[in-house]
């Protein structure tokens, strides 16, 4: 079993247990459910930099990133700082995220937000909304085509965008459908966690110009996203080269204006 396997099945325990305890009906009366979302698909149009910078306190693949951080001051820097769009880790067994830190982000800022997590279920789309989500992740690699759909179509129903993450031709092309809005190449082989931008050069014709292009995973130069760019990538997902630093929004701040010049 792989680390994906594992993360797959201790969430599947993880949002068993979160449904018997908090139902559907719960999650639906948040005040944050009626909210209409930011648009992270027309904030990446819009900008020339593209940047979605990540809060991540650790990974699998690093161990610990930043465990000092407070979320709400690392949001108000990377919006103070130029971003397109925030990115909020709320896996907590794997990442040393939750929910709360979602929530933390929504109150501090107004950009959109994506909640990075391993959806698998209905229930977790229900719990983004109402913890203030613009945008939500899928995964292909741990989703067939009609659980993409499924889950996707419902995203959509209550107002929330769609990023899909692919790492191949094989889960492209089992996943391309009108209900996402951006489809997201992750660089780092969740098998083996090596990284290669060549995974984003290699798909980006695969993809249609109806989905906005978003690389990840692997992208801390300038050149890397400059390179990426005639590739016709509009969005650029960036965690750990700003977690790392003790100012994350600062480093990102000067790593926009770096490459604004």
């Amino acid at each position: 079993m792989n680390i994906l396997d594992k993360i797959v099945a201790d969430k599947r325990k993880e949002v068993d247990l979160k449904k018997s305890l908090i139902p559907n009906s719960q999650l639906e009366q948040s005040v944050l459910f009626g909210r209409k979302g930011k648009s992270l698909t027309s904030a990446l149009q819009k900008s020339n930099t593209g940047i979605i910078a990540e809060h991540k306190r650790r990974s699998p693949s690093k161990g610990t990133i930043n465990q000092n951080t407070n979320v709400g001051q690392v949001a108000i820097g990377y919006e103070n700082g130029g971003v397109s769009g925030m990115s909020v880790l709320t896996d907590i067994k794997y990442f040393g995220g939750s929910l709360e830190d979602l929530l933390l982000a929504r109150t501090s800022v107004t950009m959109p937000i994506l909640r990075k997590e391993f959806i698998i279920s209905e229930y977790q789309i229900l719990e983004a909304k109402a913890h203030g989500a613009d945008v939500i992740l899928l995964i292909a690699a741990v989703l067939t085509r009609t659980e993409i759909k499924t889950l996707s179509e419902l995203a959509k129903s209550i107002g929330l965008e769609v990023l899909l993450e692919v790492h191949n031709e094989e889960e492209l092309q089992k996943s391309i459908m009108p209900s996402l809005d951006m489809v997201g190449v992750n660089n780092r082989n969740l098998k083996t966690f090596k990284v290669s931008l060549e995974t984003s050069k290699k798909l980006s014709n695969l993809i249609s110009d109806d989905f906005v292009k978003v690389s990840e995973s692997g992208i801390s130069t300038i050149e890397a996203i400059q390179d990426l760019k005639q590739f016709g990538y509009q969005g650029f997902l960036i965690g750990e080269n700003f977690m790392k630093t003790d100012n994350p929004g600062k480093s990102a701040a000067e790593f926009i204006n770096k490459l604004k010049k």
